[in-house]
């Protein structure tokens, strides 16, 4: 075998051996251990020299080096000296290291790192243990001249491993061709452990050098050992102490992993390289000339005949030439004299006996040959390094499994770190639960979440943070979701339901506390109180967390103790044609996206109209007011505008899909809901209001259940005497001044005096009315003004302020309570009184319940022509409700003018067919 080759190539191939030493056996020399930052590998140089070969390149091959960058096995079989070397090198060494280094990906983690690097190291430690199951000699080679105490808990470990191992390696090499002994403890022999230190500059002395001791006369004493033997022996006896403390070491070898000799040397320290290189080239060239004298000599029997071996290509880590000193000490071995002492007894079958104690026990020895040791190995192998076979794979994932043995031993930092954390984890889950009620949200679950993990970041540490941070988050979430999670459901008011997790009652079923979870109707324990549809009774209510419930079921019920006998104008509702009608499609447009088609265009002209009085063909609430259309809000166009763009009404609505919630502007044409969200109610004749003593209902706040009067304009004369007329609309031009008589005062049979005013002006009243939650209702005169009429006589002021600007949706309420929280009311009911006269007010109301792109809510029929001589009432929804979810009532820091009812709410039209 001219070339090392990997440990799998060599198991697999065939090397074709003489016939004299097939029979022989073979010597396997396993080597490992750690290099220094140097270009050269120390246990490349070491087989170079004892195989007196170039073997391994000065600086490495990658061809020999593993794949991976993991650890690998190479083997060189010298057939000459009947030796097998196999060399491990991993993450240890210093090209592994900067491979290993250079595939760690950017941005990871430490804890990942920490894995990464204690996965190389398991495999470093399988490869060795692969190692002390099939060598009879190991070298332990050290880059410094001082052991490193790590072997020591590493051993410990591999043996750890053994042992948990030895059944599984015992069934696998239980077919192959070697000894009972060999089976029964998976491994030839126990192996001899050697030690190869390299002097590394902490000891430089010279060969003249014999000691530092002096005689009585004082001249120098010679010392017997040269300070290189003297430092091997202290060494010896550190590494002996250091292993029979922790029991690596016992008096039996054969229960141990390695042993050491008892009388021969296990140490070796090399020489460093020299600081001078000419002053080397000299000694080489000097020792090469006076051993050229002897070899015409007789040979030097003995081990000394390896001295006039090999004497080049010496590699510079390593000094292997005998160092010969004066004044009677003792010549120190070369390396290869060290090493081959012990070899020798492996190739003469004497064997190790290095068992000490009163009553030693002989340990087994094998000196296989080469086929045999193969068939051995490459079971082992496929075991615990690389499994093919499928027998051999259910034993290695078995043998796998057993590295956990090394994790208490090797990876300390993580065992302290676990020690931490599980001390961290109690704290944190004590701050976890502290303060916490019985039932709570997920917001609430959150923040305790955060604070638990505050208190474990204050204590936990290492490598398992991470993992045990994670056991926190999935131990808080076990304890909140077993009992103690509250229902996630918000009612359309935005309060949470105070039920822990449960389900809703199915149509029909009834609720059941004892299932679990529990099925039971939503419910927030808040309470308030409401009005009917026309304002005539109060009742409480539950807080209502669906729409039908919130704008239909609670005044349904209300309706029939109170308002079922009064007329009524109801809005269009879906009529389904089909058994089972199925709610629209979600393919519709959003609101917050593409406005629907003719609304984002009405809006537009909302800002830009520039309409006059004379160009509409219908009265309108600001012509009446002496005012321009600008102010009319949507529906300020002419009737020759409406014509062309038909509404939601002039489409035939469907009768197989309706509208699951309630309509809005962002809702597609020709859906209906299955029910209607608003109410027009009529209480009476326009003569049952009594503008002395305002609405007589109950909830009203003293003062405040005035409407406001509204005087409308009916044009029924000819154009001419239209043309003459001044404008009389309630305003300080329809008054004559100070000190002057009025137009009908001094005019004669032409002029209309009084009766001008009698019958062509009409005064309407309008109210809207405001309600909290407790029931306290009243009228506003205006966006931030409350109806407030001291005595008799009703309010002075007009509606024009009300009827041409936008209304709040929430005011706040007059009477607020202690809290410091402000308490709002809603705007619940418009009240309109329509005079028996020739007119026509037209209802029209837009409610925009928050910022854009919040919808415009409006009724199923955009527009409703109140008859005359009535007390009308509109109720307005509870709750407002889009495909994305409710609009909850405004929070303390949002301002109230981005809830608002749109202006042109109502509008007077003119029934006389008298051209205008």
């Amino acid at each position: 075998m001219a070339v090392p080759m990997n440990i799998k190539a060599l198991l697999q191939s065939e090397i074709i051996e003489d016939a004299a030493d097939k029979d022989e056996g073979v010597c396997v020399l396993g080597i490992f251990g750690k290099s220094a930052m140097q270009p050269g590998s120390a246990k490349d140089s070491l087989i170079n020299t004892l195989a007196n070969k170039h073997i391994f390149s000065l600086f490495g091959s990658d061809d020999t080096d593993s794949p991976g960058g993991g650890a690998a096995i190479q083997a060189y079989y010298n057939q000459e000296n009947r030796v097998l070397y196999l060399v491990l090198t991993s993450v240890f060494d210093n090209r592994h290291l900067i491979r290993a280094c250079e595939s760690l990906t950017v941005g990871l983690g430490h804890a990942e790192a920490h894995e990464f690097w204690k996965a190389a190291e398991k495999e470093h430690c399988l490869q060795l243990l692969y190692l002390f199951s099939l060598c009879h000699i190991l070298l332990l080679v050290h880059p410094t001249c001082s052991f490193d105490v790590s072997y020591d808990r590493m051993f410990r470990a591999l043996d750890a491993l053994r042992q948990k191992a030895l059944p599984l390696l015992r069934a696998a090499i239980k077919d192959s061709p070697i000894s009972k002994e060999w089976k029964l403890n998976c491994r030839p022999c126990p192996p001899r452990l050697l030690f190869v230190f390299q002097m590394n500059g902490a000891l430089r002395v010279g060969s003249c050098m014999g000691g530092n001791g002096t005689d009585g006369t004082g001249v120098e004493k010679p010392k017997k050992h040269s300070p290189r033997r003297r430092m091997q022996h202290a060494l010896e006896d550190q590494i002996y102490r250091i292993f029979r403390k922790s029991r690596v070491l016992t008096n039996q070898s054969s229960n141990c992993l390695f042993t050491v000799p008892a009388n021969q040397a296990f140490v070796y320290v090399v020489g460093g390289p020299d600081e001078d290189p000419i002053g080397t080239l000299l000694g080489h060239l000097r020792s090469n000339c006076a051993f050229r004298e002897n070899e015409g000599g007789t040979p030097v029997p003995g081990q000394r005949r390896y001295q006039q071996m090999r004497h080049s290509n010496r590699q510079p880590s390593f000094n292997v030439e005998s160092s010969l000193s004066s004044g009677g000490q003792l010549v120190d071995c070369t390396l290869k004299e060290f090493l081959w002492q012990h070899v020798e007894l492996v190739l003469t079958k004497k064997g190790f006996d290095d068992s000490v104690g009163r009553n030693p026990q002989p340990s087994h020895f094998e000196l296989p040959t080469y086929t045999k040791w193969v068939h051995a190995a490459y079971k082992l192998y496929q075991v615990m390094i690389e499994s093919v076979e499928e027998d051999a794979a259910e034993i290695s994932l078995k043998v796998q499994g057993q590295l956990k043995v090394l994790e208490g031993f090797l990876d300390a930092d993580a065992k302290f770190s676990e020690n931490r954390c599980q001390k961290a984890l109690p704290l944190a889950h004590s701050a976890y639960q502290s303060n916490l009620p019985h039932n709570y949200t997920t917001t609430v679950h959150k923040n305790q979440l955060a604070q638990a993990l505050r208190v474990y970041s204050q204590h936990a540490r290492g490598v398992a943070f991470q993992r045990y941070a994670l056991q926190l988050h999935e131990d808080c979430y076990k304890f909140w979701s077993n009992g103690h999670q509250l229902c996630e459901e918000r009612s359309l008011t935005d309060q949470h339901c105070v039920h822990k997790f449960h389900l809703l009652p199915k149509p029909g079923e009834k609720p059941e506390m004892e299932h679990n979870p529990p099925i039971l109707y939503h419910n927030s324990r808040g309470r308030s109180t409401s009005s009917c549809n026309c304002g005539r009774k109060q009742s409480p209510r539950e807080d209502p967390f669906d729409i039908q419930t919130a704008n239909y079921d609670f005044y349904q019920m209300l309706e029939e103790k109170c308002c079922a006998k009064l007329e009524r104008i109801n809005f269009p509702v879906f009529q389904a044609s089909t058994p089972d009608p199925a709610p629209a499609s979600d393919e519709v447009p959003r609101p917050g996206e593409v406005p629907p088609s003719g609304e984002a265009d009405r809006l537009k002209e909302k800002e830009t109209s520039t309409h006059t009085p004379g160009e509409s063909t219908s009265l309108s609430l600001a012509l009446s007011l002496g005012q321009s259309t600008d102010s009319l809000g949507t529906y300020a166009d002419g009737a020759e505008g409406q014509e062309k763009r038909p509404s939601l009404v002039d489409r035939q609505p469907s009768t197989v899909e309706y509208l699951p919630g309630m309509l809005h502007s962002g809702c597609p044409k020709g859906l209906l809901p299955k029910f209607s969200s608003w109410s027009l109610v009529k209480l009476g004749p326009a003569k049952s209001y009594n503008s002395l003593t305002g609405l007589e209902q109950p909830g009203f706040l003293p003062g405040s259940a005035f409407l406001l009067p509204w005087d409308v304009v009916i044009r029924s004369r000819s154009e001419e005497d239209v043309g003459s007329l001044e404008p009389l609309d309630g305003g300080p031009a329809s008054w004559p001044a100070p000190n002057k008589a009025s137009a009908g005062k001094r005019g004669s049979a032409g002029g209309i005096g009084r009766g001008r005013r009698r019958d062509d002006v009409a005064r309407a009243f309008v109210g809207f009315e405001y309600e909290d939650s407790r029931g306290r209702r009243f009228l506003s005169s205006g966006p931030d003004k409350v109806v407030k009429v001291l005595g008799q006589g009703g309010p002075k002021e007009p509606a024009t302020r009300c009827l041409n600007s936008d209304m709040p949706l929430y005011i706040p309420s007059p009477a607020q309570g202690r809290g410091i929280k402000p308490h709002y009311a809603q705007l619940a009911r418009l009240f309109v009184v329509v005079p028996d006269a020739p007119l026509e007010i037209v209802l029209n109301p837009q409610v925009q319940p928050g910022l854009p792109p919040c919808p415009i809510f409006h009724p199923e029929q955009p527009e409703v022509v109140l008859p005359s001589d009535g007390l009308w009432v509109l109720r307005f929804p509870y709750a407002y409700v889009t495909d994305r979810g409710p609009c909850y009532p405004p929070k303390e820091n949002q301002p109230l003018a981005n809830f608002r009812v749109l202006r042109g709410i109502l509008r007077a039209n003119t029934t006389s067919s008298t051209p205008q």
